[in-house]
């Protein structure tokens, strides 16, 4: 019984003294462990006579629940002791001004497509919205595409696994099957803007199988080419932020318009520097025209009543023109320091009133 009072004695006063709970951790391995004095103790009852090895028992137990309970005690001692320092070391003073915090960067992809939105938002249009995935209809025959274009061809386009009826599924090449989706489901008239990504089997510095388009669709009674040139063109002088900027339509062709026409905008290369405004030089900036009747007919739309106009634009493009960015590729390396260089300020919001990018 001696031996037992000295283990209580001598665990209870190293329990009293650990600083740390990496010390009373060491404590309880002493006493409590496989080959600790109270475990040790226990293993040499069974050497004992029944009556000694009883009350050898009781004696021991009722040590273990002590020691057990002052190691609890001991470890929330030491849990708010070391709650207390910290809280203490932690103290901030609200006097002080506030350190600069490392600031997050809005994407030139995001801010482009934002600058486009308040643009055309002032002129009354509205965002729609479509899935990525199309089926034929939508991403080809309703938009007066022939099964012998190449945009069909699995070189430039990309095609889920055929399912049981021998149909596919793609990636939609273009925005344009919103277009379709807003004609089937409303009536005119009709004012939209889509911006979305798109998908093509292209890859150098100047495209990417994954891109970004804003395609406008405005469909009414009286729409005509005069409304498809002004809103053009302001809209080029005001994402360019170039009042006197040249714009000048060329004719040219595609299955979903007729008339259609290539944008172009003037700019200068004097001395390698390409720079947008007045210049002897031209640059394509994006593709135009009056919706084909044959898109109308397939969305239900008498083209003896409404005609409108559509026009697309590449997003990536048209930032790399405004921000001076070289190559396309570079804005899905998801490198920080590209993003910090050519990033916005998240407060940076485009508006008409504020400015488009400040």
């Amino acid at each position: 019984m001696n031996d037992f009072e000295t283990i209580r004695r001598d665990t209870l006063a190293a329990i009293a003294a650990a600083s740390s709970r990496e010390a009373l951790e060491q404590v309880r391995i002493a006493a409590l462990g496989r080959k600790g004095a109270i475990t040790t103790a226990m293993k040499g009852l069974g050497a004992l006579d029944p009556e000694a090895r009883k009350a050898a028992g009781a004696t021991l137990n009722r040590l273990k629940d002590e020691v057990a309970a002052s190691l609890e005690a001991a470890a929330a001692r030491l849990g708010e002791a070391q709650l207390a320092a910290r809280l203490a070391s932690e103290r901030v003073d609200v006097t002080l001004p506030v350190a600069p915090e490392p600031q997050g960067r809005i994407h030139p992809i995001s801010q482009t497509i934002d600058e486009v939105v308040a643009i055309f938002g002032e002129m009354g249009f509205t965002v729609a919205e479509g899935p990525h995935i199309e089926d034929d209809f939508h991403n080809f025959t309703a938009l007066n595409i022939p099964p012998e274009h190449p945009a069909r061809q699995e070189l430039d386009t990309f095609y889920l696994p055929e399912k049981a009826d021998g149909s596919r599924l793609v990636l939609r090449t273009h925005t344009s099957p919103v277009q379709i989706r807003t004609m089937l489901a409303q009536k005119p008239p009709i004012r939209i803007i889509v911006p979305g990504r798109t998908f093509r089997s292209d890859h150098d510095a100047t495209h990417s199988p994954m891109f970004h388009q804003v395609e406008g669709l405005v469909i009414d009674r009286s729409t005509h080419m005069g409304h498809l040139k002004g809103c053009l063109v302001e809209f080029c002088r005001a994402f360019f932020d170039v009042a006197d900027l040249p714009v000048r339509f060329r004719p040219s062709y595609f299955p979903f318009t007729e008339p259609s026409a290539e944008v172009d905008i003037g700019c200068s290369r004097a001395g390698g520097e390409l720079r947008i405004g007045a210049g002897g030089d031209w640059l394509e900036i994006l593709g135009s025209g009056m919706v084909h009747p044959k898109v109308l007919q397939n969305c239900g739309i008498d083209p003896g009543v409404y005609q409108g106009f559509a026009f697309g634009m590449g997003i990536e493009r048209i930032a790399m023109l405004k921000y001076g960015i070289p190559d396309l590729r570079t804005f899905y390396d998801s490198d920080l320091r590209w993003l910090r260089h050519y990033g916005f300020l998240p407060l940076d919001m485009p508006s008409m009133v504020g400015g488009l990018s400040r």
